[in-house]
């Protein structure tokens, strides 16, 4: 936290240490699975490959985006984002992929993904509410439904 220059924005610095923790936690979920999903766009092969490698990189695209947002809120609530991937492997749910899978597998492996990212945004909510943060309470539900949305329609592949 910057201590040159108070937060006050009607949260108090407990519940705000507590948020962005939770928020250090999605965003390294979400770079985590950015990183997956962009992986798996490169090397996918097989029969399914041209619909899947454009179903990738629109995943990847939107994660992109999202990691910014995410990291944009914890810096408002006064606190310093995660950028290295020592930290991300730290405060990640989601395990690195080092092998290339099978296409279905690789699908599999991304529901996994975006569920996880669902969990862990799903956990910070109590936080949220008990100090009536609805900002971050409404970046937390545009993802958890982008995440759920994303699962049901890889897993509905398999």
């Amino acid at each position: 936290m910057n201590n040159n220059v108070p937060v006050n924005i009607g949260i108090e610095e407990d519940d705000r240490k507590s948020i962005a923790e939770g928020l250090c936690r999605l965003l390294a979920d979400t770079y985590t699975l950015y990183l997956k999903t962009h992986y798996f766009h490169w090397n996918v092969t097989g029969s399914l490959f041209n619909s899947l490698h454009l179903m990738f990189e629109q995943q990847y695209t939107e994660l992109a985006l999202a990691v910014d947002s995410i990291a944009e809120r914890i810096r408002t609530l006064g606190y310093t984002a995660p950028g290295s991937y020592s930290q991300y492997a730290e405060l990640s749910s989601i395990e690195e992929t080092r092998e290339v899978p099978e296409a279905l597998e690789m699908v599999r492996l991304l529901v996994e993904g975006n569920e996880a990212v669902v969990r862990t945004a799903r956990s910070i909510f109590s936080v949220v509410e008990k100090a009536n943060d609805e900002s971050t309470a409404d970046l937390l539900t545009q993802r958890m439904s982008l995440h759920e949305k994303t699962a049901w329609m890889l897993r509905s592949i398999l």
